[in-house]
């Protein structure tokens, strides 16, 4: 959504030394700094702000080009340009929990499970789990959230065997942690971290 604020005309001062794409760009910038244009908000496209400003489009391109380059604005081809969101540090280590990461960063985590069910382990789930495949397992499918805005989507899985209660747990409350030290698992560890990049499935894309 664009924000009102983008579109206001705007006067600038011509003839005082200062270059106009350079006031464009102190305009824009000051617009995001005090919060008048929030992260992931859509700017106008170069012709809107050509029209607010009164330039060409090439000067508004200089201005905007700046903008990415300091990290303010994000370029999605395609679609446009939108105020760039907060960077979070996420160190993996043998004991990361989402959670606490992200209040060290003094942002509110939140999570909503999007499924709950249980399902029989495939190959991959069997192995990672140490279970024969086919066993029953409890999967978790959780959307991670910070200061109420999408970050991730996780697929967990538990041994229902030996977590009876964690569906229970977590329909109650998503916490991983909290549901695990419900039952018996006060603390856990990281065995294996693996990364890898795929495109998002549409689903995922519309949580996201």
């Amino acid at each position: 959504m664009t924000a009102p604020v983008a579109a206001r005309p705007a006067r600038l001062a011509r003839g005082q030394g200062v270059a106009l794409w350079r006031q464009i760009l102190g305009t824009i910038e000051h617009e995001i700094t005090a919060g008048d244009l929030p992260p992931g908000t859509r700017l106008p496209t170069e012709q809107a702000l050509s029209a607010r400003f009164g330039v060409n489009r090439h000067t508004v391109r200089r201005a905007m080009e700046e903008l990415q380059a300091r990290g303010l604005v994000r370029v999605e081809q395609g679609r446009g340009s939108f105020v760039a969101e907060d960077v979070l540090d996420y160190p993996v280590g043998p004991r990361t929990r989402f959670s606490e990461s992200i209040r060290r960063q003094n942002r509110e985590p939140q999570g909503r499970i999007l499924r709950l069910e249980e399902v029989p382990a495939d190959a991959t789930v069997a192995e990672a789990l140490k279970l024969r495949r086919g066993r029953p397992v409890v999967l978790a499918e959780r959307l991670g959230l910070v200061d109420d805005r999408p970050l991730a989507i996780g697929s967990h899985y538990f041994p229902a065997d030996r977590f009876p209660r964690i569906a229970a747990m977590l329909a109650e409350d998503p916490s991983i942690t909290r549901a695990l030290a419900a039952c018996g698992v006060p603390d856990y560890r990281r065995l294996v971290t693996r990364i890898t990049a795929r495109m998002p499935l549409p689903e995922e894309a519309a949580l996201l």
